[in-house]
């Protein structure tokens, strides 16, 4: 972990923020906080942090209205925060892009493990698409420096989570995963989901980079494994959209 990366901590309960501050500012951290998703938003516009602890349910402008308007521009981590603990609120906020997700009441000193956690994977990652910066095949290009996707030369928008599972595939061309293999591998450490996530955003894909998403030609089922890039431009039957 890098010395003194700032977090901003976002929730429109002032106890959170304050306990929440005090256990990040004693692993090191530079911390600021924001009581509603307009003030966020403004700190975001004015000096990007590292990473966003983010409450779901806030005024003015939600959480995850928050994260989608933070992806459009910039590639920050974010850990949601929130007392909603229904499954379809947890793959909501990860379809839009979230890194991790945390139920009220939690642990502080837990909440500082997976902020860590994200960092350094983020880190990671960054690192890793470096090494190799663009995937073209067919009229598909993604770009790991830039984050850039596009199809015959028009830009795809994806959201963080998207681009970062489009990305993890296409790097590993013809390798099959399973949806539990790739919810480790894209979210990570110990995070417990739904493999449905996975097959959520397997078809938001489709939907954005093939042709015919009912008849993949780069994100293939493996009907009873999970799911594979092509190793080359191909259509396989069998291989078809779930």
């Amino acid at each position: 972990m890098t010395a003194r990366q700032r977090i901003l901590v976002v929730d429109d309960e002032p106890q959170i923020c304050d306990v929440v501050e005090l256990y990040l500012r004693r692993e090191g951290f530079e911390v600021e906080t924001a009581n509603d998703g307009e003030a966020a938003l403004k700190t975001v516009e004015h000096n990007p942090p590292d990473l966003i602890v983010l409450d779901l349910m806030m005024p003015k402008i939600s959480g995850l209205e928050v994260t989608r308007l933070v992806h459009d521009r910039f590639n920050i981590p974010i850990i949601m925060l929130t007392s909603r603990g229904e499954q379809a609120d947890k793959i909501a906020g990860l379809e839009t892009g979230a890194d991790d997700y945390v139920v009220k009441p939690f642990s502080p000193k837990e909440l500082a493990v997976r902020v860590k956690a994200v960092l350094r994977r983020a880190g990671a990652q960054s690192a890793d698409e470096t090494k190799s910066a663009v995937i073209q095949m067919g009229d598909l290009s993604v770009d790991a420096t830039t984050r850039l996707v596009t199809v015959k030369g028009q830009p795809v928008t994806l959201t963080v989570k998207e681009f970062d599972l489009l990305w993890f595939l296409a790097s590993h061309p013809g390798q099959v995963f399973s949806r539990d293999q790739l919810l480790d591998q894209v979210w990570g450490y110990d995070f417990y989901g739904d493999s449905g996530t996975v097959t959520v955003l397997v078809r938001r894909l489709r939907e954005k980079i093939e042709a015919d998403p009912a008849n993949p030609q780069y994100l293939l089922t493996v009907w009873g494994v999970g799911y594979k890039f092509a190793r080359t431009f191909e259509l396989i039957p069998g291989l078809h959209s779930e």
